[in-house]
């Protein structure tokens, strides 16, 4: 089996599959310098798109494909159904379902990452971007606001004047969350829709503190297979035990 991961239900899923004693390889895109180990063979890179994966599913026989990346992964996920199509290699998606608004959120849905930038006030604001860090310059390119990124690897600096950087791992804390945006007197969160509950913790302390969130849509990706829990992959792939 190819499981493809890089999120918290991809490592429960790798630590299940052990326990089961499932042949595995455990596939990190690479782009954390110290991804979290897995106790499955692993591979770190990319497959050299739709052609290079469906050569590697045909070349190292693999007969069942996980693709449990992050849900704005889009390109991952869309190679992963046409290179399983075409290797007629069956392909799962172990997908986290995607925050729905409570009562008190404040919350403006937009399509995409320049949508997101729009959508900040013209006058200066402190900004929290939860958005990782592939798409920071054209927030950054805003210069009247000052920004918070929380980062897993030190990719960048910003002068004091320009935001700070806070270089942390999930899951994160309600406690931690709401102490971290009361500290830097953020008035603004940009977030992607990931969905799942370690990166939940700023939406609700937003909620609490009445902040406005900017949320982006989850991008567009082929009709596949969908299941929201490691115990509905194992049932799937008739493997027991229960996590």
């Amino acid at each position: 089996m190819l499981l493809l991961g890089g999120t918290t239900e991809a490592s429960r899923l790798a630590q299940a599959l052990a326990q089961a004693g499932v042949d595995a390889v455990f596939s990190y895109a690479g782009r954390t310098d110290a991804p979290v180990a897995q106790p499955l063979p692993t591979r770190v890179g990319g497959f050299g798109g739709v052609a290079g994966l469906q050569a590697y599913l045909q070349a190292e026989r693999i007969t069942h494909v996980v693709d449990a990346t992050h849900p704005f992964a889009a390109q991952m996920s869309s190679n992963a159904v046409q290179a399983c199509a075409a290797a007629g290699v069956p392909l799962l998606a172990l997908e986290r379902p995607a925050w729905q608004a409570q009562n008190g959120d404040v919350w403006t849905h937009v399509a995409d990452m320049a949508a997101a930038v729009q959508a900040l006030p013209a006058e200066p604001a402190r900004v929290f971007l939860a958005i990782g860090k592939q798409n920071l310059a054209p927030f950054l390119a805003h210069t009247q606001h000052w920004y918070l990124l929380r980062l897993v690897d030190p990719v960048l600096d910003l002068p004091a004047a320009r935001g700070q950087v806070v270089l942390d791992r999930g899951p994160f804390t309600l406690e931690g969350d709401r102490a971290l945006l009361q500290a830097h007197g953020i008035t603004h969160i940009v977030s992607k829709n990931s969905g799942g509950a370690g990166a939940e913790a700023k939406l609700i302390a937003a909620r609490e503190l009445g902040l406005p969130v900017i949320l982006i849509d989850r991008p567009h990706i082929p009709a596949r297979t969908v299941v929201h829990s490691v115990n509905e992959v194992l049932r799937r792939l008739d493997c027991a035990g229960s996590y």
